[in-house]
């Protein structure tokens, strides 16, 4: 990928959110999608986290406010902890299975689960 810096060239870059980045700057602030729209990736992880197992959503796009209020109402719903953070909501445990059918109870129908 790469980019322009101020000076007109071009610059490599790694970071891979770099253009939804841009977009979201050069847009303004977008918009949450509706919940029948949202393509949620849920998936069981344990790298980088000394053994102990979560379960990621990833793909949410939106607003972080709207991304922090899903992740309540998961972690709520399950009685368990976790955190919501640059797009994407950490559950402790593995939760797949329950994450999954409730999305899906609450709209969200694109979400796919993987093992």
């Amino acid at each position: 990928m790469s980019k322009r810096n101020e000076g007109g060239g071009l610059v490599f870059s790694t970071n891979r959110s770099y253009f939804s980045d841009l977009l979201k700057e050069t847009l303004g602030a977008v918009e949450t999608l509706a919940p029948e729209d949202q393509k949620l990736v849920v998936r069981r992880d344990a790298v980088r986290r000394k053994g102990k197992v979560v379960t990621l959503i990833e793909g949410f796009e939106g607003k972080d406010s709207d991304l922090q209020e899903l992740g309540k109402r998961l972690k709520q719903a399950l009685g368990t902890g976790g955190s919501a953070k640059e797009g994407e909501i950490i559950i402790q445990g593995d939760l797949v299975d329950q994450v999954g059918s409730l999305l899906i109870e609450w709209d969200y129908r694109k979400t796919k689960i993987r093992r």
